[in-house]
């Protein structure tokens, strides 16, 4: 289990916040991430006619009307860290909001690098609440991972993750009374570490969706009562991620022929280093 500071400012109120859902496991299987790690909304540089540019994701997000979304459906396998002397960290996530709102309901994995070492770990965080590493998930470079988030009739969000590859799985259902439900989103996010925007992991390549990884529905969501993949919803935004001189460091393929599948490529030929 990593080490990390357990008590901050905001973390009680979370945990009254959270309840576990039917066959979760309980709050000693999480631990706090620091206060200033954080998996924050886009930062979206400039956006036109679906292509968008922005500081900390890339991938795919669709943009919908306020409370249409209730459920998306994500998978990806786990890429690997290429580390260096440099601590760099990477995010891949399904989640809702963020695109189009100040919160996000999401659940992901990690492939950081600290000291030299690379660095595979679970996680959920109802932003700007505290993010949580899981512990009762043992993350490995190559593993399939399925997560999704789901808000009911009840005004409750589930948000849930599986390594398909080892069978473990873990679901909890955080209260969060602010969410538009405006975007579902898969994506690969350079996170925030210290009140910045990380340096990013070279994570080569990361493959999402069902054509990659066999998860049947993903990357797809419910929104306004349609269930479908998300390259087949109006309002879907391809996502780059450009570093503080403009240069893309990680740039999704195209979508599937099915609108449900795409890569994220880290560092492409042109790029250099983040600055």
């Amino acid at each position: 289990m990593r080490s990390h500071r357990l008590c901050f400012l905001g973390l009680p109120v979370l945990m009254l916040a959270l309840s576990p859902a039917a066959g979760a496991q309980a709050f000693s299987d999480l631990s706090p991430l620091p206060a200033s790690h954080r998996h924050a909304p886009i930062s979206i540089l400039r956006s036109r006619n679906g292509s968008v540019e922005s500081y900390n994701w890339s991938g795919y997000a669709v943009d919908a009307s306020n409370r249409t979304v209730t459920n998306v459906l994500g998978s990806w396998v786990v890429p690997t860290a290429a580390c260096t002397s440099t601590d760099t960290y990477s995010s891949f996530w399904v989640g809702i909001d963020g695109y189009s709102s100040s919160t996000v309901e999401q659940t992901g994995t990690d492939s950081d690098c600290s000291g030299g070492s690379p660095s595979y770990y679970a996680w959920f965080e109802v932003y700007p609440h505290p993010s949580f590493e899981i512990n009762t998930i043992t993350v490995s470079p190559g593993d399939v991972m399925s997560a999704s988030v789901v808000f009911d009739t009840k005004g409750k969000f589930t948000v849930s993750i599986t390594d398909t590859t080892n069978g473990q799985t873990f679901s909890t259902s955080p209260h969060e009374f602010k969410a538009k439900r405006s975007s579902a989103q898969c994506i690969a996010e350079a996170p925030s570490v210290g009140g910045a925007i990380a340096t990013l992991t070279n994570f080569g390549s990361v493959w999402f969706g069902e054509d990659n990884t066999g998860v049947q529905g993903s990357c797809g969501a419910t929104i306004d009562g349609t269930t479908a993949p998300l390259g087949t919803f109006a309002g879907i935004n391809s996502i780059t991620m450009v570093n503080t001189a403009l240069t893309p460091i990680a740039v999704p393929s195209a979508l599937s022929s099915d609108g449900s599948s795409f890569t994220v490529a880290a560092y492409p030929a042109a790029a250099s280093e983040r600055k």
